[in-house]
């Protein structure tokens, strides 16, 4: 299966791509977790796993994959345009630890190098690849926003996470992801994160609660371990009762 998260800057979308790793990973899955996030540099800390060769900078940055994807050669000569399994992917591109493999698409290194549109056409191919086997499970941390829904790396998944803060502007967003997801055929779910008892009320009375498949509380120990860079090894009930839930139901509404 391949699940996407995503959601507004700060809502905590990399923070639940990490601990729903380490728990599918705990129950017997192998885990891809893909950090399509070109801004933030801090997934493979969560996860205790050593960066990765880039992909994009494996092709040769941004300008070697455009002379790639260009180039007027077969298909085949094209990166990413064969069916893959996880362990065929290049190998200098993942690391492991944990029974999870992660995976980093790309960054913006430095001032004036252009958009990052390349980074989302690389996410695009190289989901559209991978070949799932029975107990793979594959999550994509995407860019904060909806970027990732223009650029249809959405219709490569099975299911989309939205993280929703307690922010009226995360209350928007999740209106606009949820059409967005009709539009490209895709069942979305929502996790309420840094709630309290009262606030999953006032959240849930604005959202279709059919929707929220699970609410995570302030997290004094979450919050520690991120502002001190640690993995984030703990035992969160809410996260644990999500994951079964994907079980039970496939993914599917």
């Amino acid at each position: 299966m391949k699940l996407i998260v995503c959601g507004k800057g700060g809502c905590g979308k990399s923070t639940i791509s990490a601990l729903l790793a380490m728990k599918f990973s705990s129950l017997g899955y192998r885990v891809l977790l893909i950090d399509a996030d070109e801004s933030n540099f801090g997934l493979h800390r969560m996860v205790g796993i050593p960066t990765p060769v880039h992909i994009m900078d494996s092709l040769g940055g941004k300008k070697g994959f455009k002379e790639k994807i260009n180039k007027p050669f077969p298909d085949t000569d094209r990166p990413f345009s064969r069916k893959l399994k996880i362990d065929e992917l290049p190998e200098d591109c993942l690391q492991e630890s944990g029974g999870i493999k992660l995976a980093v698409i790309g960054k913006v290194h430095g001032f004036g190098e252009g958009c990052a549109c390349p980074m989302g056409l690389l996410s695009r191919m190289v989901l559209a690849s991978l070949i799932i086997e029975k107990n793979d499970m594959v999550i994509i941390d995407t860019e904060a926003g909806t970027e990732h829904f223009g650029r249809q790396v959405d219709a490569e998944c099975d299911l989309i996470i939205g993280v929703i803060d307690p922010t009226y502007e995360s209350i928007l967003l999740a209106e606009k992801m949820e059409g967005m997801a009709k539009s490209a055929g895709k069942d979305i779910v929502y996790v309420l994160n840094k709630t309290g008892e009262q606030i999953i009320d006032d959240m849930t009375k604005q959202m279709d609660p059919q929707k929220v498949w699970a609410a995570i509380p302030q997290n004094e120990a979450i919050f520690t371990k991120n502002l001190k860079g640690d993995m984030l090894e703990l035992t969160v009930p809410e996260i644990d009762r999500f994951c079964h839930k994907i079980q039970e139901t496939g993914g599917l509404l």
